[in-house]
């Protein structure tokens, strides 16, 4: 404890003679740990990706906080499980199928920063509310470039269900070409009118790919096909998608270096769920995808930088969750992360590799159609063993996660005192998630 202490007095000193870290969130939509070449070496390429691991910290085992958009995305933003902030679905278009409300009482990582004298951006896919109290600028955010909706119908078209919801701040705006290469641009633009403010930044770029409809340039489905003889169509597209991302994300970090921004700047890689099988989206080694609580659903890429901080290189085994990066962004920022979240810093990992006491994963999903019915299911991970659902109507499941990492062996009728152990974990989650509302209240 002593050596933890000390450790952590080095890092905060140091933090506090080094000006305010300028912070970059990249955060991808269905990307799953399989289809960014630092963790397997196959058919996608990544490079820029995968510099931020060369130059920092590759972390093996983070995984997302749902299995789903919207939930990690407010669990992200808050620092909260997200049915604690009233996002236990998908917010969605339709009212009569959408399944959260973000809590306006609750103050986001925008919010925090903005304290801590940050200018506050968001490019990119918002996914937490489509209009007021629940837009960006009336959530922390000193700007927003980007699109209020779940998903794209197509990249090029920008539409949702016909609708518009390209925003610049409030007003609706029409821009021409692949969504992904927008929002790099604009990320660019942004990045290039800060270099010579004084304030440091806080950017969330959140780009919508590779969600489907997986659609990639041209160009880009050439390139992979040249290299790749024998692969998949479904495959071929996919790979193809993820490398134009990777691509655009170099021009980001590109203009970090150009700008001479990068040796002051936080940069952290994160998706917000697994990839989605049906599209050959790839989550190996683990099992199943998208919307599942199965390790391939929720295990991602999780990838900082932070120069004179994280040694480059270094690698973490660490089970934590992608809304660590709120209490932690907090204190790189020097601010004072506030009561009563359920994140955790990873700071101490930076200073002496090690976090001070181990910890549950908690995991809630709430859905419609019949085979959800509007109800939740949960998953909730200590000690390591899982015990979970992947559905509201179907029986618990437990795993044993050190023995079973790729869960292929349920212990539930095998070991009723460790499923009764950890359900009464569970249970208490639940109950502090009900006094939450996840619907617009009615005025």
């Amino acid at each position: 404890m002593k050596l933890l202490f000390f450790s952590l007095m080095a890092l905060t000193i140091h933090a506090l003679a080094a000006p305010k870290p300028n912070i970059l969130i990249i955060y991808t939509d269905d990307q799953g740990i399989g289809d960014v070449s630092a963790y397997r070496h196959a058919d996608v390429k990544t490079p820029n990706i995968d510099r931020i691991a060369q130059e920092g910290m590759l972390f093996r085992n983070m995984r997302a906080n749902c299995t789903v958009c919207s939930p990690s995305r407010a669990a992200l933003l808050t620092g909260c499980y997200p049915d604690r902030v009233g996002v236990p679905g998908v917010i969605r278009t339709r009212a009569e199928n959408s399944w959260g409300f973000l809590d306006t009482s609750v103050p986001t990582l925008a919010d925090e920063l903005n304290q801590c004298g940050y200018h506050t951006a968001v490019i990119g896919k918002w996914h937490l509310g489509l209009e007021s109290p629940n837009t960006p600028t009336e959530r922390g955010f000193d700007l927003f470039h980007g699109f209020l909706g779940d998903m794209m119908d197509d990249y090029v078209t920008h539409l949702r269900e016909g609708f518009n919801y390209m925003r610049l701040n409030e007003t609706e705006i029409d821009p021409e070409g692949h969504a992904t290469e927008i929002f790099t641009q604009w990320s660019i633009d942004y990045l290039q009118r800060r270099k010579n403010e004084k304030e440091p930044f806080f950017l969330y770029l959140a780009y919508n790919a590779p969600h489907f409809p997986i659609q990639p340039p041209q160009e880009w489905i050439d390139k992979v096909s040249q290299r790749e003889k024998n692969i998949d169509r479904k495959r071929l597209l996919n790979v193809a998608f993820v490398e134009h991302l990777d691509h655009n994300i170099g021009a980001v970090l590109k203009t970090l270096d150009a700008t001479g921004l990068i040796e002051n700047t936080l940069v952290a890689f994160a998706a917000d769920n697994g990839g989605s099988l049906p599209h050959a989206q790839n989550n190996d080694p683990w099992r199943d995808g998208k919307q599942s609580h199965y390790d391939g659903g929720i295990r991602v890429p999780f990838l900082m930088r932070w120069p004179g901080v994280i040694k480059p290189g270094s690698q973490c085994d660490y089970n934590g969750l992608n809304f660590d990066l709120f209490p932690t962004c907090i204190e790189a920022a020097g601010g004072s992360v506030p009561s009563g979240i359920d994140a955790v810093s990873l700071m101490p990992l930076f200073a002496n590799g090690h976090m001070p006491e181990k910890r549950e994963l908690y995991f809630v999903r709430r859905e419609g159609g019949n085979r959800y019915a509007g109800k939740s299911y949960q998953a909730l991970i200590f000690d390591g063993w899982k015990l979970m659902q992947n559905d509201p109507f179907s029986a618990l499941e437990l795993y044993n996660l050190q023995e079973d990492p790729y869960e292929s062996d349920n212990r539930a009728d095998k070991n009723r005192k460790k499923l009764n152990e950890l359900l009464g974990r569970m249970r208490r989650h639940i109950q502090r998630a009900g006094a939450v509302p996840w619907q617009k209240p009615e005025r």
